[in-house]
Order: C-alpha cells, then structure tokens, then sequence
C-alpha cells in the first residue's frame, strides 16, 4: 500500500468518524424529524450558492486576465479595491444594499453573494497570471503565438493552480455566508438554523450549521480534486511551449 492510498484511506476512516460523532450529537430523532426540511433547504442552499459562483466566475475570471495585460499591470491594485468593497462592508451591510435593489427573495441573495465571492476570484487569477515564468510567455510568442493564444495555451494551463485556490476560499465564503440568505426572504440551510435559535431548539440549530459546514468541506474538496486533476495538464503544456 503507498503512502498516499494509506493517507486517503486513514482520511476517508476520520471522515466516517466525524460524521458518526456529529450525528450522535445531533441525534437522530432530530435529523429524522427535520429530514424533509434538510434536504430542501440543502437544494436550496447550492441553488444560491451555484446562481452566485457562476457569476462571480465569470466575472472574477475576466477582471483577473484584464487586469493581467502588462497595459493595465500598473493599475491593477487599483482597480482591485473595487472588488474589494463587498469585502470591507460587514455581510449584514451589504445584505441591506442588495436588499434595496432587488427586494426580499434569492435575487439580494444571490447578488450579496457574488459580491462576497468576487475578490478571491479576482485576485488569484491576477496574481496566477502575472506569476507564469517570463520565459513560457517569450518561447510563445517565438513559436508565433498570438496573444490570445498564448493566453488559452500558454499562461491559464500554469496559473490553474493558483486560479483554482481562489475560486476554492470564495466557495467556501460563499456556502458560509448563504445562511444569512434567511434574513432578506431566501430559502437556505439558514431556514434551520435561525429559526433554531429563536425557538431555543439547539438541536435545529446545530442540524443546519453542521449541514452548512460539511456542504463546505464536499464543495471544496471537489474543487481540490478539480485542482488535481488541471494541474497534471500544467506539465504537458510547459514541455510543449519548451
């Protein structure tokens, strides 16, 4: 058995353990009596969190190669101080904002969230770019690559990496902060966990928390499993530019 297998195998035997701890302290009279409630809002909760991850995506993703064009370098941190914003504002605040445009329901949901997903997005993918080997951007260009190819071919294949635990920090903030969805009107894990609190049933509220927290943990080591699997191309292409 290899070192690595033994690692996986020890990690999958301490995650079956947690979660058998976890449901022991819950109870399962609680998860049973919740059970149609916890998978809803469970839908719900990755309904807001993929509506939001897919723009913050698109636009995180965007603004990091536009900000990575040696034109617009020197600029960079400056325009990163927008996509700051959502960050410096506390999560309540910029619930009230969204709350403002859009009014009560998963729209100020999922826009609070995209907002919160945004610099992590932007800035890995700035840094990834801007930190691919001068030397892969020059042997493109005398292969005859243009721009934009170099880009496709040359500089996101080596920037995965980096891109990939951007989009990794705003998943987590993302599925973390969509409980406070409840607040302005959306369906999510938070329909679990603030009605447990008002109604002092601290077994409801855990259900929803530990619920969050472990969509967390499966989300993100998805996203670590995509990363593997980008970063084996990340040679290929190095040798290939060489």
């Amino acid at each position: 058995m290899t070192p690595s297998t033994l690692r996986r195998l020890l990690g999958g035997l301490l995650g079956i353990v947690v979660v058998a701890l976890l449901i022991l302290w819950i109870g399962p009279s609680t998860i049973a009596r919740f059970r149609a409630d916890l998978l809803y809002y469970t839908g719900q909760h990755l309904l807001l969190v993929a509506f939001s991850m897919v723009g913050a995506l698109i636009t995180g993703l965007g603004a990091g190669i536009v900000l990575s064009r040696p034109s617009v370098t020197k600029s960079a941190e400056r325009f990163m101080q927008i996509f700051n914003i959502a960050n410096t504002v506390p999560p309540m605040a910029v619930l009230a904002i969204a709350l403002a445009f859009f009014g009560i329901g998963g729209t100020s949901a999922v826009f609070a969230l995209w907002l919160a997903a945004l610099l992590p997005i932007v800035r890995n993918t700035y840094q990834g770019l801007a930190g691919v080997d001068g030397a892969l951007k020059e042997a493109a260009r005398g292969l005859g690559m243009r721009p934009l190819q170099s880009l496709w071919q040359v500089e996101l294949p080596n920037a995965w990496p980096v891109i990939m635990g951007g989009v990794r920090i705003a998943l987590v903030i993302n599925v973390g902060s969509a409980p406070l969805s409840f607040l302005i009107g959306a369906n999510s894990l938070g329909n679990l966990i603030f009605p447990g609190i008002y109604l002092n049933d601290p077994s409801q509220m855990l259900l929803g928390a530990v619920a969050t927290a472990l969509l967390a943990l499966v989300l993100d080591g998805l996203a670590a499993w995509l990363t593997l699997r980008l970063s084996r191309h990340q040679a290929p292409s190095e040798r290939a530019v060489a």
